[in-house]
């Protein structure tokens, strides 16, 4: 028995194959990213500083800003276990898988089989007369086998650039895929942040409310002592609790809306709420300084502008894959083996098969069918460089918003001290003249509520400036830059 051995022509084979890749060529045009009106600077960036290679962060996690070690180990469990990420995270994969399946369209395809087939037909009969007497007479039928062992190659020459292109197109789709993972990635962790910081200035908050209602119960005290010495009306005794009952009933308020931003919390580190407690601190974590990046960088360190340019970019690419059904292909293909009729000498050069040569296909009539194919194509990339442009544009809006309200915010709150200032200094006025019987406890009560109200509205206001903080850092893209694209792109459990 001999060995299994295919033997094809493979010179001819090569000529053919040297002679037809030397002509060939990439239909379609080249990607080149489409221009934008980009401003020279940002308007609302005034006090703000540019941003430098050597700015924090910029390379560094950037919710490290805050300087708060439980924030970060919330973070690192985001980044570990959040399903929404995970989720990003296997479309990714897949974007992944596509690139590597255009890839191997560059090379040959081979299949083997071995079978057996058993056949057969029915026999023919008739029935003749000889001497008077029937006689019945059978042909052909019965049952033949064969026994199949062969090998078969194709490989379709990319002339045209239609696997260039589609390769192409499908490298671009999975950076876009990685971009919006980043993207989905930055969108978490900037939730979990603010819920984080908002949920401090909630403890703080609370500190306050129960230093007021301290307060209130020694109003309260004084007021029932002046009134069983009969210095005041029963009817001060009377303000003072509704006014303590009342800071009670606040302080209770904030139990719920804390709840609500644990259980936030606790979803997005990917955890049933009941198995998250945020235990309270002192002290709120410190406002940063955040740096401004000029307008032109805001499209390599933004993921979603990014993950917009790369979808022009597969667009683009699509044309070229369209435009090259105009022009024929060219399929290389071959096949060989052994076909018996018996198991017995199968493999021996008598059975041996072989066939090889060249396939040309191209569409001679399709009714407009390519061209409409190629107009679609165009209308699609057009459609993503308008979708690239507006993201563009939304992107320095969102950096206006958050450098104008920053800037609005750090004002109003330096208002807002003087105006807390001036009512603390009216209040410890207003107790003492008040225990001097100068004046009714209703002045008391009104200037203990305009100080109260001031107090949580400097709170409230250093709350919304740290939300503003990280929304700017948000919009600034965070650590993120698209040279991450050219590597291996990141997944959900790295950072």
């Amino acid at each position: 028995m001999s060995s299994l051995c295919l033997k094809f022509p493979l010179r001819p084979l090569a000529v053919l194959f040297m002679s037809l890749s030397l002509g060939a060529c990439t239909l379609g045009p080249d990607y080149q990213r489409p221009e934008l009106p980009l401003p020279g600077e940002f308007r609302q960036a005034e006090g703000w500083k540019p941003a430098t290679p050597a700015d924090h962060f910029l390379g560094e996690p950037w919710w490290q800003l805050y300087e708060d070690a439980e924030l970060n180990a919330l973070v690192e469990r985001l980044n570990v276990s959040n399903q929404n990420l995970a989720a990003a995270e296997a479309q990714y994969r897949q974007a992944r898988a596509l690139v590597r399946g255009a890839r191997a369209g560059f090379f040959p395809s081979l299949s083997g089989n071995v079978g057996k087939t058993r056949s057969g037909r029915g026999t023919d009969s008739s029935t003749t007369t000889v001497d008077g007497y029937a006689v019945s007479s059978s042909g052909g039928g019965g049952i033949s086998q064969s026994y199949d062992l062969n090998l078969a190659a194709s490989w379709e020459l990319d002339l045209w650039g239609r696997l260039r292109r589609g390769l192409e197109s499908s490298r671009a789709t999975m950076q876009a895929s990685a971009a919006d993972l980043a993207a989905v990635r930055l969108s978490l962790q900037s939730e979990l942040v603010q819920n984080y910081l908002q949920l401090r200035v909630l403890d703080a908050e609370k500190r306050l409310l129960e230093a007021t209602v301290q307060a209130y119960e020694r109003s309260l005290r004084v007021s029932e002592n002046q009134y069983r010495a009969g210095i005041v009306p029963r009817s001060d005794v009377s303000q003072a609790t509704a006014q303590l009952r009342s800071a009670q009933a606040q302080a209770i308020d904030l139990q719920y809306q804390r709840a609500q931003l644990e259980h936030a919390i606790a979803v997005l580190i990917g955890v049933a709420p009941s198995e998250l407690r945020v235990a309270e601190v002192a002290g709120i974590p410190r406002l940063p300084e955040v740096p401004a990046l000029l307008p032109s960088h805001l499209l390599e360190r933004r993921p979603d502008v990014a993950a917009a340019e790369r979808e022009v970019m597969s667009a683009n690419a699509e044309i070229g894959v369209a435009k090259t059904a105009w022009f024929p292909s060219l399929s290389l293909s071959a096949a060989g083996g052994y076909r018996s009729g018996t198991l017995d000498n199968w493999i021996q050069t008598p059975n041996r098969f072989w066939s090889i040569g060249p396939e040309f296909a191209m569409t001679l009539f399709d009714g407009g069918l390519i061209r409409s194919r190629i107009e679609q194509a165009e209308a699609s990339y057009d459609q993503t460089v308008a979708g690239y442009r507006q993201t563009v544009l939304d992107s320095f809006r969102e950096v206006e918003d958050s450098l104008v309200q920053l800037r609005v915010l750090g004002e109003e709150a330096q208002v807002q001290r003087e105006a807390l200032e001036a009512a603390q200094e009216s209040l410890r006025l207003i107790e003492n003249q008040y225990r001097a019987g100068t004046v009714d406890f209703l002045s008391v009560v009104t200037v203990q509520t305009t100080a109260l109200n001031n107090e949580r509205t400097s709170l409230n206001l250093l709350c919304s400036r740290l939300l503003s903080s990280v929304q700017l850092v948000t919009a600034l893209g965070g650590g993120w830059h698209s040279q991450q694209l050219a590597e291996e792109p990141v997944m959900a459990t790295e950072q």
